[in-house]
Formats: structure tokens, C-alpha cells, sequence
């Protein structure tokens, strides 16, 4: 019994409050959703979509409206993103911010032909650029500040990819498909492991810790977005077929793992990056 008890106690998230960005997203919503369902003191939801205010209301009725807040913000208006995020620290006394959001759109060169090398223009790079690199960097400076300001041994967790610095995509996945992965992602995810562990390298002396997830295979089947897949598509089979456990990821494969870099239990645990793919890249 003391043992189960000190263990609670140690993964324990009840006084933490949560922000993450992207939080409408396929990832971000099960983020969000799967923080409160573990007994999280407070999620804060940052998202684009109009979908973010009906996502909180949901969740109030859920979970209690005190357990919710959100902040419905364009990411490409860097100065109101700024000011968000600054509107936020002032706020709330954030202890974990996960970096989630990203442009998963052709606005990035997703699953188009002009997203090819060879296409790909300077636009669709500075796009990637922001989304990929710099809205974690904004986030990061501010609640970064505030973890230090308000002595919050405060925890990093980036939401990267298997695609950013572990492997790259093969083409052959992607033939007689309209499916592509464009170069700006793995470049810009690659980007996001060196800011992991530039951040865990100088904010370690201030206690704050950082630390990415690289998710592999987890295809959206279950809403019509720019990047999702229908689920009786053939090209989900070859993504199965490369996994060793031969299955799809779903974004509750993640909740366990950002939960234990949330809380305490990792508290040794800093300027890593942990795979969850299936076993994809192992082989």
C-alpha cells in the first residue's frame, strides 16, 4: 500500500498547471483531454480554430469550469501571439508547457506537388520556419521567464517527429499517393531537437527542464482536415506494415510519457529525446 501510494505521489499532476498550444488539433485535443482526465490542477487551451471555444465549454461541463481556460489566437501574428502568451504568465502560474502546435497544411508544402524540394518555395519555408521553430521559441522565452521570476521548476516538452532528426521519409511510401511529407518538416523538426537541448543546456541551472517526444506513424482517420487520411486507405497499410508492432500510433499512445515528463517522476530527465513509434526506426 505505501508503495502504491509513494508511487502516486510521485507521478502526481494535481497542482500542475498545463499549457499547450495546438490545442485543437488531432494531438492537442487528446493532449488536453488526457492531462484533465489524470487529475491535472488546470489546462490552459492556445489553438487557431474557431473549434477552441466549443472544445472548452465541452470540457468545462466535463471537468469543472475552473479546470479550463482558453486563448483563441492567429500563430502567424506574432505580435498578438506575443501578447498572448504574456497575457497568459500574467494569468496563470504555468508549470509544463507543451509546444504542440504546427501548420500541418500545404501552407507547409503538406500533400501537395508544390510542397516538393524542387517546388517548394520561400513562403512555404518561412511558414514551416514559424510554425515549426519559432512559436516554440516565443513560448519558450516568456514562460521561460516566468518559471524563472517565480522559482516554478518548470518542465519543456516539445511535440516533435521521428521525422526530425531520427529518420527521414521514404518515397516509396508516398508513390501513386497524394500524400507528401515536404522537406521544411523534417528541416524544422530537426530545428526543434536542437532547441530541446539548447534550452534543457541553459535553463538547467534554473531547475527547468526540456525534453521532446517524436511520435512516428499516427495518421488522422477520424476528422476531414488538410492532413488527414480516410481510414480505408492503402497507404495507412504501408505505414502499419513499417511499424513493428504493425499498427497506427494514436495520441493517447502519448498521454503516459507526457504525464511522466510533467510531473516529478522526471525530475532527472532533461535535453532528451523519446521515440514512440511503434518501433519504426529501429530497424
Amino acid at each position: 500500500m505505501d508503495s502504491k501510494n509513494n508511487l502516486e505521489k510521485l507521478f502526481n499532476i494535481s497542482e500542475k498547471t498545463v499549457l499547450i498550444t495546438g490545442a485543437t488539433g488531432f494531438f492537442g485535443k487528446y493532449i488536453s483531454k488526457g492531462f484533465l482526465e489524470h487529475g491535472v490542477k488546470k489546462v490552459v487551451l492556445m489553438g487557431r480554430s474557431y473549434k477552441l471555444l466549443e472544445q472548452t465549454e465541452e470540457y468545462k461541463k466535463e471537468f469543472g469550469k475552473d479546470k479550463v481556460d482558453c486563448f483563441q489566437v492567429d500563430f502567424y501574428d506574432l505580435k498578438n501571439l506575443k501578447k498572448n502568451f504574456k497575457e497568459i504568465v500574467s494569468k496563470h502560474n504555468v508549470d509544463v508547457l507543451i509546444n504542440n502546435a504546427y501548420d500541418l497544411s500545404p501552407n507547409t508544402g503538406f500533400n501537395t506537388n508544390k510542397g516538393r524540394f524542387e517546388n517548394s518555395t520561400y513562403e512555404q519555408w518561412k511558414n514551416a520556419f514559424d510554425s515549426g521553430i519559432y512559436w516554440a521559441v516565443l513560448g519558450t522565452q516568456i514562460l521561460g521567464e516566468q518559471f524563472k521570476k517565480k522559482n516554478i521548476k518548470g518542465s519543456i516538452i516539445n511535440i516533435d517527429s521521428m521525422y526530425g532528426g531520427v529518420v527521414v521519409p521514404n518515397p516509396r511510401l508516398y508513390e501513386g499517393t497524394d500524400k507528401f511529407n515536404p522537406p521544411s518538416y523534417s528541416v524544422v523538426k530537426a530545428g526543434l531537437l536542437a532547441l530541446t537541448k539548447y534550452t534543457a543546456s541553459f535553463l538547467g541551472k534554473e531547475k527547468i527542464r526540456c525534453n521532446a517526444i517524436s511520435p512516428g506513424p499516427f495518421s488522422n482517420i477520424e476528422e476531414e482536415s488538410a492532413n488527414s487520411v480516410e481510414a480505408n486507405d492503402p497507404f495507412l497499410e504501408r505505414l502499419r506494415e513499417k511499424t513493428l508492432l504493425n499498427k497506427l500510433g494514436h495520441p493517447k499512445d502519448l498521454i503516459g510519457l507526457l504525464i511522466y515528463l510533467a510531473s516529478d517522476a522526471s525530475s532527472y530527465v532533461t535535453g532528451e529525446n523519446i521515440v514512440i513509434d511503434g518501433g519504426w526506426t529501429i530497424t
